[in-house]
């Protein structure tokens, strides 16, 4: 049995193909240094530069591992990265993959799967976002508690596949929470400032939304709209890990008049909000690292 197989939701099977580069992916790695640890941490758009409050004691780029694609978009330096931090083990996706570089789904959430394979039970997804609510500002924290995906795409369609002998009730996944609710709630009392929580839109991309689309995404109960993290958690959570979502609020979309945002205020607006954001975070490691 391969590494992820082991994780697999019940009455379903991983396709061999696809298990078989989840280890070599892993096996690379741990060759490299960088093996595996309870928790893992995804930073998003403008937030990598995390990485340099840690102990970092290895680090692999995406293009140097089988079956990664490098990165192709600014504020993702695209590693791997096995760190520690006040006392703490922690492996680091400086970095993801979207599905707008033209990269296939499977190859999307390949990184976390690995991170998966290599022993992380709970994973801390971070992105920059629009913000949904009038209320946020540039700067403001969201806690993500459940998800809209529209990129309307199973991201481990042909990935899992049912077993023969499985019941035929077996074989629907439910989604279920995504979004690890105590998770969420911890989040919440370790966030200060303004923080939000609540639904993440996940779409497609690379546009910035157009007013009719973040007039619908208001209504169907988003809170903040980006480019990634959905395939991410549906990915995670379908393979028995536990999910947290953050999202910095980088600009707030509005229906009608606002300016238009581009993905180097993006950027900017995430090295702006470092100290909130890297605070966050680094009490979240120590809080989750910690026994349940």
């Amino acid at each position: 049995m391969t590494r992820l197989e082991a994780h697999c939701p019940p009455g379903w099977a991983l396709l061999d193909e696809f298990a078989q580069r989840v280890d070599v992916a892993a096996a690379h790695l741990e060759q490299a240094g960088v093996t595996g640890a309870p928790l893992a941490l995804v930073l998003g758009s403008g937030l990598g530069d995390f990485v340099d409050r840690m102990d970092v004691q290895a680090a692999v780029r995406f293009a140097e591992i089988p079956g990664f694609h490098g990165t192709s978009v600014q504020g993702h330096d695209g590693r791997v990265v096995r760190a520690r931090m006040g006392g703490r083990d922690v492996v680091v996706l400086q970095g993801r993959l979207h599905a707008y570089e033209g990269i296939a789904m499977d190859a999307v959430v390949l990184p976390v799967l690995v991170l998966r394979a290599l022993g992380a039970e709970t994973v801390i997804l971070t992105n920059a976002a629009g913000g949904l609510d009038p209320s946020m500002r540039a700067g403001d924290v969201a806690i993500l508690t459940d998800l809209v995906d529209l990129h309307l795409k199973d991201a481990l369609r042909g990935l899992l596949v049912p077993r023969a002998d499985g019941e035929l009730q077996m074989r629907a996944r439910r989604a279920g929470r995504l979004f690890d609710p105590r998770l969420a709630r911890r989040l919440r009392e370790l966030a200060p400032g303004a923080t939000h929580a609540g639904t993440y839109v996940s779409v497609w991309g690379p546009n910035y939304e157009p007013p009719a689309e973040i007039g619908m995404m208001r209504r169907i109960g988003g809170v903040a709209v980006g480019m990634s993290t959905g395939p991410e958690a549906v990915a995670l959570h379908a393979f028995g890990a536990k999910v947290a979502g953050i999202s910095l609020i980088t600009n707030v979309s509005v229906e009608a008049g606002g300016a238009i945002v581009t993905h180097d205020e993006v950027v900017a607006v995430g090295a702006d909000s470092r100290d909130l954001m890297e605070g966050l975070l680094g009490r979240a490691i120590e809080t989750f690292s910690e026994p349940a």
